[in-house]
C-alpha cells in the first residue's frame, strides 16, 4: 500500500523535464554558456576561469520560466562528434554554439551543423544557434554569419529555429538564449515525441505564439531580418542591443 501511495505521489508531483543538447566545436563557449545560463537563472556555476575543455559530456539542470531544463554538454572535438549520434534520440532542442571569432573553421562548423541537421533523428527538433563570443572586438555579426550558413537553410526549414548573438563569457543574451527555449519547449504539440516521457500542452500566451511562429527558414533568410532593442541587454554587436532572427 505504501508503495502504491508513493508511486502515485510521485505521478502527481513529477515534473517534465525536457533534454537539451548543446553542441559545437571544441573550443566554442559550449561549457561557459552552459554556466552561464546556470547562473543566469539561479543555480549554483563555475566562473569562466575554472572552465576546462570537455572531454565527454557536462550535465546542468536549469529552471526557466518554470520550465525545467535538463542540458547535456557533449565535447566538440573530432574525435568525440561521433558520440552525438547517440544524444538525438532523447533530445528534445539542441544549441549549436559557434565562436564567431574563428573564421578559419567556420567551413568545419558549416558542415558539422549540416551533418546534424541532416541526420534523421533530429528532423523537427528546435535549433537554436548562438553566435557566441560577440564580446571579442574581432567577432564577426551575426548577419555575416547567417549568410554563411544560409547554405544550408533547405535542411531546416521546416523546424522552429533562431540565431541569436551572445557572449558567455560576459553573460550577455544567455538570458534570451534560455528564455527562447522555454517559450519554444513550452509548446509541445510542435515538438517530435520522445520516448523520455508525456509531454503535456500548456495554454499558449500572446507573447510566446509570437515568438513560437513558425516562417520557412529559406524565405527568413531572403527577405526578413528584425531588429529589437531590449533595456536589459547590454549593447554588443555595432551598438544594438539584440539582433535576432525571429526563426532561423
Amino acid at each position: 500500500m505504501y508503495h502504491l501511495a508513493k508511486s502515485v505521489y510521485q505521478q502527481l508531483t513529477r515534473k517534465e523535464e525536457y533534454s537539451v543538447l548543446i553542441l559545437g566545436l571544441d573550443n566554442a563557449g559550449k561549457t561557459t554558456f552552459l554556466e552561464r545560463l546556470k547562473g543566469e537563472f539561479g543555480g549554483k556555476s563555475l566562473p569562466p576561469e575554472r572552465i576546462n575543455p570537455t572531454i565527454g559530456q557536462n550535465v546542468g539542470h536549469v529552471i526557466v520560466d518554470g520550465m525545467h531544463l535538463k542540458l547535456w554538454d557533449v565535447g566538440g572535438q573530432e574525435n568525440l562528434r561521433t558520440l552525438w549520434n547517440a544524444y538525438y534520440a532523447e533530445c528534445h532542442a539542441i544549441v549549436f554554439v559557434v565562436d564567431s571569432t574563428d573564421r578559419e573553421r567556420l567551413e568545419e562548423c558549416k558542415n558539422t551543423l549540416k551533418e546534424v541537421v541532416v541526420n534523421e533523428a533530429t528532423e523537427g527538433i528546435p535549433l537554436l544557434m548562438l553566435a557566441n563570443k560577440q564580446d571579442c572586438e574581432d567577432s564577426m555579426d551575426v548577419v555575416d554569419i547567417i549568410e554563411i550558413f544560409n547554405k544550408i537553410a533547405e535542411h531546416v526549414s521546416a523546424r522552429d529555429s533562431r540565431v541569436l548573438p551572445i557572449s558567455a563569457k560576459e553573460g550577455t543574451g544567455v538570458g534570451d538564449a534560455g528564455r527562447w527555449l522555454a517559450v519554444r519547449l513550452g509548446r509541445p504539440e510542435s515538438l517530435p515525441l520522445k520516448s523520455g516521457g508525456n509531454v503535456t500542452a500548456k495554454p499558449e500566451s500572446e507573447e510566446s505564439a509570437d515568438l513560437g511562429k513558425k516562417l520557412d527558414l529559406s524565405e527568413c533568410l531572403r527577405h526578413t531580418l528584425f531588429i529589437h532593442y531590449s533595456t536589459t541587454v547590454s549593447p554588443i554587436i555595432n551598438g544594438t542591443n539584440n539582433l535576432s532572427l525571429l526563426s532561423w
